[in-house]
């Protein structure tokens, strides 16, 4: 079975060195030289070149060129496990065993944009690792391989992603042979059951303390590293939030927004509810103990 991979962030490394080391015979890698949208960008050049295979650095993967390449090494089955647009019809229609996708979530639910973030952001217990096979929408193809994956508390951004990467590699170890020796099942997802997630923007991720403070709890740690940050704007200027811990408050009467102490544990901050205490953060300048942010 020759493999054509493509793929651009962290977990698309990881996913080709996993098919790499269990003998899948990969003919071809096409990523990207850089990335504005990827904050887990990874460069597949190094590992394509260590093992002696074909990579190109693409900026449309549905133009001529691009197609014409991938044409040439007449892949049985293409991956695409981790990039940013749509695949469109002639690229899907060229492998004959089509094309395997990637989505953090269990679909049909949760289809689209920013599956961690959106995730943890709405404080969901369980996620999951799919490989469907790509169609014409957006995540709606037929499922090859899915587990579910709980959520903690404890859990942000780099720890679900880790999860996840980890369910999903263990999955292709599952499903490789499967494909190779054309033993592999298929089942057509529940469309009735499908949402999709939007894209989000920058103001999705600014703090309001007027919200309650679980709910800026998981904005923060939807949003931390590998990704962009929450933010609050203090002083005209956008302040990066990395992380947050839920605290109570005795003050009732105290609006949202009001700083009740700052100590080297942090930034106490009244909340919706209770309050607030930021840990991590990149203020110059800290604010002063009644002060407004």
């Amino acid at each position: 079975m020759r493999i054509l991979f493509i793929g651009t962030v962290e977990f698309s490394l990881q996913a080709l060195e996993k098919i790499v080391d269990l003998g899948g015979n990969v003919i071809g890698v096409c990523t990207k030289e850089k990335s504005v949208y990827n904050s887990d960008y990874a460069d597949l050049t190094p590992i394509s070149q260590k093992h002696n295979i074909p990579c190109k650095n693409i900026v449309d993967i549905n133009s001529k060129e691009s197609i014409n390449w991938i044409r040439e090494l007449q892949p049985d089955v293409i991956f695409c496990f981790g990039w940013s647009t749509l695949v469109k019809r002639e690229l899907l229609k060229l492998p004959r065993m089509g094309i395997v996708g990637f989505h953090p979530s269990i679909l049909p639910e949760n289809r689209g944009r920013h599956p961690i973030i959106w995730s943890l952001a709405l404080g969901l217990k369980k996620t999951g690792a799919t490989f469907f096979i790509m169609d014409e929408g957006a995540d709606s193809g037929d499922i090859l391989s899915q587990k579910e994956i709980d959520i903690t508390l404890d859990d942000n951004a780099s720890s679900l992603y880790q999860k996840i990467t980890k369910s999903a590699l263990l999955q292709i170890e599952n499903f490789l042979p499967k494909m190779i020796n054309d033993s592999y099942n298929l089942y057509e997802q529940d469309h009735s059951q499908a949402n999709e997630w939007r894209k989000r923007s920058m103001p999705d991720g600014e703090i309001d303390f007027r919200m309650s403070s679980r709910t800026i709890y998981n904005l923060v740690r939807a949003l931390t590293r590998p990704y962009v940050g929450s933010h609050i704007i203090y002083d005209g200027k956008v302040v990066s939030i990395w992380k947050v811990s839920e605290c109570k408050c005795q003050h009732d009467n105290f609006e949202p927004g009001k700083v009740l102490d700052v100590s080297l544990k942090g930034i106490k901050v009244k909340t919706g509810d209770a309050a607030i205490l930021i840990q991590e953060h990149e203020f110059e300048e800290l604010p002063a103990v009644g002060e407004y942010i």
